[in-house]
């Protein structure tokens, strides 16, 4: 799957959780129903994906786990807060780099309108 179409449809299962969904409830929620969402759409995903630290030459599991891992190729991280932070960024972005994963989405569902809580990086 061309990878700004899976983007696209990514995004499009995320807005559907916010409409049915709303704000208010834990992230933990959000990410079942937008796994459920993933899954209705026919888009491959890994939840709760163990991430290992590799530390000279060992894997050691330090307790890092990607929320969604989508297509073996983007990093869903969800949040339920506030505001998103420099913090929240880092913990994206650390996780991209032990993944080797290129695209990741830092996800606000604390938020009256969707795309005001969306942000894509790249690596």
């Amino acid at each position: 799957m061309e990878f700004d179409s899976l983007s696209n449809r990514v995004i499009g299962c995320a807005i559907e959780v916010h409409r049915e969904l709303g704000t208010g409830l834990l992230e933990s929620a959000y990410e079942q129903c937008l796994a459920h969402e993933l899954k209705l759409g026919g888009i491959q995903f890994d939840r709760q994906k163990n991430l290992p630290v590799e530390y000279k030459g060992q894997k050691i599991d330090c307790g890092y786990r990607i929320d969604l891992l989508v297509e073996g190729q983007l990093i869903l991280e969800l949040k339920c807060v506030d505001a998103l932070t420099s913090v929240h960024q880092a913990q994206l972005m650390t996780y991209m780099k032990l993944a080797k994963i290129k695209t990741g989405f830092l996800i606000n569902f604390n938020v009256s309108l969707l795309k005001n809580g969306l942000k894509r990086f790249v690596l």
